[in-house]
């Protein structure tokens, strides 16, 4: 006999891989267990560096229903990024993520759009949209949903098309069917550990923020360590290395989002052209972009630690 409950679900479902979403998997909400030992661990040790922030909220990252009143479902959705085109090889790079219009702005139209899709066929149905942004752990929920397992980079994994996508969340106040978590295909593979650059994942499933090559290049706001210095593989915002030689990333397929799509003279550009940037070509260049979270400023000091 099909519920009330199951129909919502399928009818969610149908809507979000119609609004252009890869997948869409639902878990109850609720205290996550196994992840709040390792997360005050992770603290602890100060793998965060100077991101102050994850200090912060600490029970409502941990705890949905803290964050939502009355939340009962959290419906995890997953959006492609893979690019169709990648920058030229002498180049400095960009993580794949940061090519095109910033996540934020697109993901946030989509969440509110399906939100307001279930208001309208469901009912009277609050809940909140997150898109990085808020103190909610992505990627263990989206594991919890079934969306794919935490490999040892710390990334979230699929068989089917491996990590280059957004994670997002809808938090609702609705009783909805609930998915179950998959099983973890990483096997014996340690390609990701063997392959950062600057030794950023200490352990399987650990990875130490403060020495991750993102981390400096976005996080940071002070000059990076020179310690550091000659590790960066040339990558000036973000780091896409774990994610690249990962195994199941050979199943990536390009994204058919056009507001995705780098600006025209960026993948284009050599290591001279970006030493040489101004001000005036990186508003042009990434006008729209998730660069300028680093600004112009950071983007330069990035280039200069890369060539010096």
């Amino acid at each position: 006999m099909i519920t009330k409950k199951a129909d919502n679900t399928k009818l969610i479902k149908t809507e979000a891989k119609r609004l252009g979403f890869l997948s869409c998997g639902i878990s109850k909400a609720g205290f996550l267990e196994e992840e709040a030992p390792r997360l005050e661990k992770w603290l602890n040790k100060n793998m965060h560096g100077e991101m102050q922030y994850m200090e912060n909220h600490f029970d409502k990252r941990l705890d949905p229903t803290k964050l939502v009143e009355d939340s009962k479902s959290v419906i995890s959705l997953l959006l492609n990024y893979y690019p169709n085109q990648e920058q030229t090889a002498n180049s400095y790079k960009l993580s794949k993520y940061a090519y095109g219009t910033d996540y934020h702005f697109i993901i946030k139209d989509k969440l509110k759009a399906l939100l307001h899709f279930i208001q309208e066929e469901i009912g009277e149905v609050h809940g909140r949209a997150f898109v990085d942004s808020a103190p909610v752990l992505d990627k263990a929920w989206a594991a919890k949903s079934g969306l794919g397992w935490i490999g040892k980079h710390s990334n979230l994994l699929t068989q089917q098309v491996g990590s280059f996508y957004f994670i997002a969340e809808l938090i609702i106040d609705l009783d909805l069917e609930y998915d179950l978590p998959t099983t973890n295909h990483c096997g014996t593979c340690t390609a990701c550990i063997d392959a950062c650059p600057t030794q950023a994942i200490t352990e399987p499933y650990v990875v130490d923020g403060s020495k991750c090559i993102s981390y400096f290049t976005i996080e940071l706001k002070e000059n990076i360590p020179t310690e550091f210095k000659g590790q960066f593989d040339d990558w000036m915002f973000g780091c896409d290395v774990c994610q690249d030689v990962c195994p199941w990333n050979r199943f990536s397929k390009p994204h058919n989002e056009p507001l995705f799509n780098p600006h025209p003279e960026m993948l284009s550009m050599t290591k001279k052209d970006w030493e040489d940037i101004t001000e005036e070509m990186f508003k042009k260049v990434f006008q729209k972009s998730a660069v300028k979270r680093t600004k112009f400023k950071g983007l330069e000091r990035n280039i200069n630690f890369l060539k010096d």
